[in-house]
């Protein structure tokens, strides 16, 4: 009889210590994600990922500084298991919410958008781009920043504010470094003023109605980014995108293990989905973000990036001085009224 009793709680505790240990190990079939990206994202690659893989996928959207602040508060015990978008720049100032993890897939991602940090995979970039109404702009040329300054477009183009939008912030760095060579030259700021003037006072709410404003011939022009300008063009909008000659930035966003992941394994299963080449196919066809790895389709409605004149952003600068850039635009913008 002792036998039998002590056999039961041998079994009793070996089957505790299987259940403890599969939910450490990320044995379990569940996935925790918080995510800012779009819904044409996640109705897409979430779908795929739980197909393939069995593991069912719990998703919280909200803002990136938000979902920061959230991994941050939670660091004794997380409850997200993934972080998956917001900008790289943005998650390089959290070293220590992240996991460290890199991906069998990594060496199939382009040079400059590997994981180098040993805990951030980069997996789509967006650029900043000039968008073009067809049926508005008539015989003016639209090649680059410099033509932004046709007194022709005075009033009829379309910005948003960098102070408060991450995209019109992403547009002043670009043309900063197009138009200067870098962050606080005299040509490069000379420039910004005098494109404030053909703005004529006009400021758009946002970064959405840039791009919308410019797709409805609200404005002739807009400086915008990649991923809904291409929407636009793939669905046949009166539109061009123009990447300025002077040079476009692209800038990577990334996906991110969070440190403590109660679901260890299905995270690290995740990050490989998503530079995995049907995912990044899917992100170059069925979608508008720019993939990163090598060899993968594009929609006619994409530019190949070797077609395109790309300068390459000082993350770490701008990371460190992103508040005086917008002081020092606020100045220019105020003095140029």
């Amino acid at each position: 009889m002792k036998k039998i009793v002590s056999l039961v709680v041998i079994l009793t505790l070996s089957v505790f210590l299987v259940a403890c240990g599969g939910k450490d190990s990320g044995s379990s079939d569940s996935l925790v994600i918080y995510s800012p990206n779009s819904e044409d994202i996640i109705n897409t690659l979430i779908p795929m990922f739980e197909k393939e893989t069995g593991i069912k996928v719990e998703l919280i959207s909200a803002g990136t500084g938000e979902l920061i602040k959230r991994i941050s508060s939670e660091k004794e015990n997380p409850y997200a298991d993934i972080m998956f978008g917001g900008s790289k720049a943005q998650a390089l100032g959290y070293p220590d919410l992240f996991e460290e993890y890199v991906s069998k897939n990594n060496d199939d991602m382009l040079d400059g958008h590997k994981n180098t940090t040993g805990f951030l995979t980069p997996y789509v970039a967006d650029g900043s781009v000039i968008l073009v109404n067809t049926d508005l702009i008539g015989d003016i040329e639209i090649n680059g920043y410099e033509d932004l300054l046709n007194p022709a477009l005075k009033g009829k183009i379309a910005a948003a504010d960098p102070a408060s939008s991450s995209s019109a912030f992403a547009q002043l760095t670009n043309m900063l470094l197009a138009m200067g060579g870098d962050y606080t030259s005299d040509a490069g700021w000379d420039y910004v003023a005098e494109l404030v003037k053909n703005l004529d006072g006009k400021v758009a709410s946002g970064s959405g109605a840039v791009h919308k404003g410019v797709a409805d011939g609200e404005y002739v022009v807009g400086l915008t980014y990649e991923d809904p300008s291409s929407s636009y063009v793939r669905d046949g909008a009166p539109v061009k995108i123009v990447y300025p000659v002077e040079g476009t930035v692209f800038l990577d966003a990334g996906v991110e293990i969070v440190k403590g992941s109660k679901n260890l394994e299905n995270a690290k299963k995740f990050v490989d989905f998503i530079i995995s080449k049907d995912a990044q196919d899917a992100f170059g066809t069925k979608l508008t973000n720019r993939p990163l790895r090598k060899g993968v389709e594009l929609g006619d409605y994409m530019t190949p990036l070797q077609d395109i004149n790309i300068i390459i952003e000082d993350e770490d600068y701008i990371k460190e001085n992103r508040d005086k850039l917008v002081e020092k635009y606020i100045d220019v913008f105020t003095s140029a009224q």
